[in-house]
């Protein structure tokens, strides 16, 4: 049973393929999701340097020190991913959700010449995978007794990670170059959801980080960064085994969440046409296990070794101010995944992928302005064969091994909408 929670644990968190709020797995490395507004989404989320947007604001939100009025923009992200995997056994898709959504909101207040207030509200990391019983066929063994049917492997069949991000921040525009600002970031696991042929786990959580962020602008040249630091979500539930006999159990998971460091420098090249380079680096090196503990406290039941990587990211947006209302975008970015082959899991079948954004922005006069962004991830092909075989002596140990050979292929399209009203 321990064994059970442990490697049903490391698969919730290791492969939870963010649909949105996991988005399925559409967005940056591992189960990241930086697509936090319309206007990013249309640039690949290269806006960290840009003082003049406001769906800028929660990429970086010192960017609040260039705006002169307080706003509020409400909106959601929607993610269509598509997962398959080939093996010896034929195509099998993930039967995820065909569409997963999640908020987008963001608000600004200006209280002085100096000082500005703001508030977001995103889905940063997230996930869903599905596979039917049947897709691995190393992990379908079975002892049968009669009337009870025991499944010898723990073979993961539904992952679904849902973290709500509440961000309060604080800017301060020290001069007319330079604004600064901090905030902390309050995430909450709303939804975690980890299911296998031997047990289904179900709960919540939450946990605590910090950000700060940047923003320098001199004439047509804009610097800026933001950096959030890494932070442990403690999720909470019930793990309910599907051999009948044996009780559940109340389990704590340590859910590591990484650091996110971006950089980015924009040049206007004339009035109206303006391009953005940013560079992103994820620390994925702090989710190198998951602990599974007693409800309570005590010591650990068992870790597992994820051994991700530091990632980068590499993104390039322009835009483009069409007419003095209506300004377009368009934004490609290139991901590199921070999970290798020694723990490779099809709960998250992550790998490099290859981000395309277009968008457009609206003024609809009195204040109101509509934000439309549509983004398509293309995922390159994991050809994974492991010299590592699965044994059913060790039962938990999946990730990494050959029982979960195959051909992967994934693709996302991800649209999103906000409405914004300054005032």
């Amino acid at each position: 049973m321990y064994r059970t929670i442990s490697t049903t644990a490391r698969l919730a968190l290791i492969g939870i393929p963010i649909a949105l709020a996991a988005q399925p797995s559409a967005r940056a490395s591992g189960f990241a999701v930086p697509e936090n507004s319309a206007a990013g989404i249309g640039t690949a989320n290269a806006l960290v340097a840009n003082p003049d947007d406001p769906g800028a604001f929660t990429y970086n939100p010192a960017a609040m020190g260039f705006h002169d009025d307080s706003s509020i923009a409400i909106g959601a992200l929607f993610i269509g991913p598509s997962f398959q995997v080939t093996n010896s056994t034929g195509t099998h898709d993930s039967e995820g959700a065909d569409w997963i959504g999640a908020p987008m909101i963001q608000g600004a207040l200006k209280i002085n010449d100096k000082w500005r207030l703001g508030l977001g509200v995103n889905a940063p990391f997230g996930l869903e995978t599905r596979w039917e019983k049947e897709t691995f066929p190393a992990l379908t063994k079975e002892l049968n007794l009669g009337p009870i049917t025991i499944p010898l492997s723990p073979q993961p069949l539904q992952s679904k990670l849902e973290i709500i991000d509440v961000v309060p921040t604080v800017t301060y525009r020290v001069n007319d170059q330079l604004s600064l600002a901090a905030g902390v970031d309050y995430y909450w696991a709303k939804s975690a959801v980890l299911d296998s042929t031997q047990a289904d786990l179900e709960g919540d959580g939450d946990g605590w980080g910090y950000n700060l962020s940047f923003l320098f602008k001199q004439d047509a040249l804009s610097i800026g960064g933001s950096f959030h630091s890494a932070a442990t979500v403690d999720i909470e539930g019930e793990v309910t085994p599907l051999i009948l006999g044996i009780a559940s159990q109340s389990a704590q998971l340590d859910l590591n969440l990484p650091w996110r460091l971006q950089l980015g420098v924009r040049y206007a090249l004339t009035d109206q046409l303006a391009v953005e380079f940013d560079w992103t680096r994820t620390g994925w090196s702090e989710f190198d296990k998951i602990a599974v503990k007693p409800k309570g406290g005590g010591p650990a039941i068992q870790e597992d070794i994820n051994d991700w990587s530091d990632a980068n990211a590499y993104r390039l947006g322009l835009t483009y101010q069409w007419r003095p209302a209506t300004v377009l975008r368009l934004g490609y970015s290139y991901d590199e995944t921070g999970q290798g082959d020694s723990y490779f899991s099809a709960r998250v079948p992550d790998n490099d992928r290859h981000l395309f954004g277009i968008g457009i922005g609206q003024e609809l006069g009195n204040g109101w302005a509509l934000d439309v962004g549509y983004m398509y991830v293309l995922f390159e092909d994991r050809n994974y064969e492991s010299t590592s075989a699965y044994s059913l002596l060790d039962s938990s140990a999946i990730n990494g091994t050959n029982a979960i050979d195959g051909d992967y292929e994934a693709s996302a399209h991800l649209f999103g909408l906000e409405i914004r009203r300054t005032f």
